[in-house]
């Protein structure tokens, strides 16, 4: 079962609409306005965007990511955007990964970050390539292509490894850090 969205705050509507659009190459769907739980009289805009790409129809069935504009004055308007930062984590751990079905899709992807004026780093983690960058929150973003399926001694070492206090390392993934175009 896939996710139906996942949800964010933004502090910046535009430079939101705009990445995520322009950058990521997502479609804005719906935006619901309404105010927000409690008897103080805030209110707030939920905008969706379709994760499908260009190209398709825009809708709901490939997963779609979210925003929240907040006007409350219970809430405020200093809360903090970037999940890891507020989560006392460095920029890398807490993510979102979008999938990219293609090796194709995923260099598409790669490009247009780098035409927007983007250091790409690309990742091959041996059983997917990755790219990612920071949206204008600075969480960060990911495309992600798995390269091969998953092998069953590779799942057995997996659920031995879950658990184990420290497990033995898989090795080092290759980077790439890809300049602006």
């Amino acid at each position: 079962m896939g996710f139906h969205h996942v949800a964010l705050a933004t502090r910046d509507t535009a430079a939101t609409h705009d990445f995520y659009t322009n950058v990521m190459g997502f479609s804005l769907v719906k935006v619901v306005a309404s105010p927000t739980p409690g008897e103080h009289g805030g209110w707030s805009k939920h905008f969706f965007y379709s994760t499908a790409g260009a190209g398709t129809t825009p809708s709901g069935d490939a997963g779609m990511i979210a925003f929240w504009e907040i006007h409350d004055e219970q809430i405020g308007g200093d809360f903090q955007v970037d999940i890891n930062t507020h989560a006392g984590l460095p920029w890398w751990v807490n993510h979102i990964a979008f999938d990219a079905p293609t090796l194709e899709d995923l260099h598409r992807h790669r490009d247009r970050w780098r035409t927007h004026g983007h250091h790409v780093l690309e990742i091959d983690h041996d059983f997917c390539t990755s790219i990612y960058i920071r949206d204008p929150s600075n969480n960060m973003v990911e495309f992600c292509h798995t390269t091969r399926p998953f092998t069953e001694a590779e799942i057995a070492l997996s659920n031995e490894m879950l658990l184990q206090a420290k497990p033995d390392f898989n090795g080092h993934a290759n980077a790439t850090v890809h300049a602006p175009l």
